[in-house]
């Protein structure tokens, strides 16, 4: 076993850990919330920095946007799990589900294209292949039996369409962060989770995932 996938195995082990202590725990939850929503942003705008190199107007009102826009999108996540885990017991549901499917989805996508491989998906992302794509909504609807009787305000074929909607968010939102690590001619976010690259890395489906979720459950 080479040292950098030991790296990826214990941080893992780690982030399902800590994963687990958030739902348990509110204080936990609204805490680690607040510092991987700063992390994300913070990471997101050093990408936009490396994207939009030139000091010139266009660019310095580009990155105030991709700034100020980023950072009211992460602060409506944040404020979501917060509320869902303290205050509705409804919309929690509606946050483990989509994140689950989220993780589902990253789960498939590697799954079913390590194994089956094929055509690649698209340039953005040179690992992505239609075969992962296609796990990552297999996967994802797994899910349903074990969440259908918490859902049981909708039928079983509306929820089988939502959980698709949900997975091809999450797959849209790692696509995202793809291209723009792409233009920014760098591979990871950051190397703050040793094995993984940064916290962006790992929740770039997610943050995407979660408030698709919201939208369309409840509206």
């Amino acid at each position: 076993m080479s040292i950098e996938l030991k790296k990826r195995i214990m941080t893992s082990f780690f982030l399902l850990l800590l994963l687990g202590l958030m739902f348990l725990y509110s204080f936990i939850l609204i805490i680690c919330s607040i510092i991987i929503g700063l992390i994300c942003w913070i990471e997101f705008y050093a990408l936009i920095s490396k994207v939009f190199k030139k000091d010139d107007i266009k660019n310095k009102t580009l990155r105030f946007v991709y700034k100020a826009s980023s950072l009211l999108y992460l602060s409506g996540v944040v404020f979501f799990i917060i509320t869902a885990k303290t205050i509705n017991t409804d919309l929690f549901v509606i946050l483990i589900f989509s994140l689950s499917v989220a993780i589902m989805s990253d789960i498939g996508g590697i799954v079913f294209g390590k194994f089956f491989k094929g055509k690649k998906l698209t340039k953005i992302s040179p690992n992505k292949t239609i075969s992962g794509s296609i796990g990552s909504f297999i996967f994802s609807l797994f899910l349903i039996p074990l969440f259908f009787s918490y859902l049981d305000t909708h039928n079983f074929l509306t929820i089988i369409l939502f959980t698709i909607i949900i997975s091809l968010t999450s797959q849209l939102g790692d696509l995202l962060i793809s291209f723009l690590k792409r233009k920014a001619n760098v591979k990871d976010t950051s190397d703050l989770l040793p094995g993984h690259g940064g916290v962006l890395d790992r929740v770039d489906g997610i943050i995407f995932a979660i408030p698709a979720g919201l939208l369309i459950f409840t509206i």
